[in-house]
């Protein structure tokens, strides 16, 4: 895990074993909402599970949908992320199982829509969520951070805490405007406070090949972005919007379905492009 010094982050060093081990960390981020970012983070984290990997899911959006969407009742979240950031909890304490093996979650509540206030008056509050995780002894081999749909301090805690960013982008009409505001975003995070994050890549969302605009979207950002864009691309499918409502991920609730698919095969598409970073 890519961050800057730990003196830089944490008031005060902490002494890291030989063994120790730092997970990867994404944060799943675009301004815009109903872009498929909930559901790209909870299907990715799944399929990253299902290759025996352990995931974590910090779920960072007030709304709490992650964690609904992974069968996390409201009555059973006792520490979320609200704490995590506010009360300095510690984040072994706020992970909770889920019901896909080796993936975890740290749940959201509606408390943490006030928490963007409360974050101003706090000594390092763009490092809440990096100081929590530096701290904590975990054996995550990769942590997706699910931000609220707008540039504000959560989002920007998610970015300080993160080696990348995975942008979902729905293929619409404007869908470039907005991820240029987020990439000038991302640049001045990287020159201010977190020189090492990088924009991981960019899963084209609820693409309609029956549309000639998907394609030329498609097409458009391919051309700006090149190698950044995946060639994955996840499609309109009933099935993934169905999924969240009986509390499980599009895999569990139906893993032989066009979304599906695609989810495990994005999955596969970021190991590999990971392992080659890697080497």
């Amino acid at each position: 895990m890519n961050h800057p010094a730990e003196t830089d982050i944490l008031d005060k060093p902490i002494q890291v074993g030989p063994a120790a081990r730092y997970p990867r960390i994404l944060a799943i981020a675009n301004q815009k909402g109903g872009v498929g970012k909930t559901t790209t983070t909870v299907n990715l984290a799944t399929a990253i599970a299902a290759t025996h990997k352990k995931a974590l899911i910090i779920d960072l959006d007030p709304q709490g949908n992650a964690s609904t969407g992974l069968g996390i009742e409201h009555s059973a979240r006792h520490l979320t992320t609200y704490d995590l950031l506010i009360d300095d909890a510690t984040l072994e304490d706020a992970i909770q199982p889920t019901i896909v093996p080796e993936l975890s979650v740290v749940p959201s509540s509606v408390d943490l829509s006030g928490a963007e206030l409360e974050l101003i008056d706090l000594n390092r509050r763009e490092f809440r969520l990096a100081t929590a995780v530096c701290r904590a002894q975990t054996s995550f081999d990769y942590i997706l951070i699910d931000c609220p749909p707008a540039l504000g301090l959560l989002t920007l805690n998610a970015m300080c805490a993160a080696d990348g960013v995975l942008v979902p982008l729905q293929c619409e009409y404007y869908a470039l405007e907005g991820l240029s505001h987020l990439v000038r975003t991302i640049d001045r995070v990287r020159r201010a406070l977190n020189p090492t994050l990088q924009i991981q890549g960019v899963v084209l969302t609820m693409y309609d090949s029956r549309n000639k605009l998907s394609d030329m979207v498609a097409a458009d950002v391919r051309a700006h972005f090149g190698d950044k864009v995946y060639r994955t691309v996840i499609p309109r499918n009933v099935r993934v919007s169905e999924a969240p409502s009986h509390g499980k991920p599009v895999l569990v609730y139906d893993w032989r379905c066009a979304g599906s698919q695609a989810y495990i095969q994005l999955a596969s598409e970021m190991l590999q492009r990971e392992n080659k970073a890697v080497a």
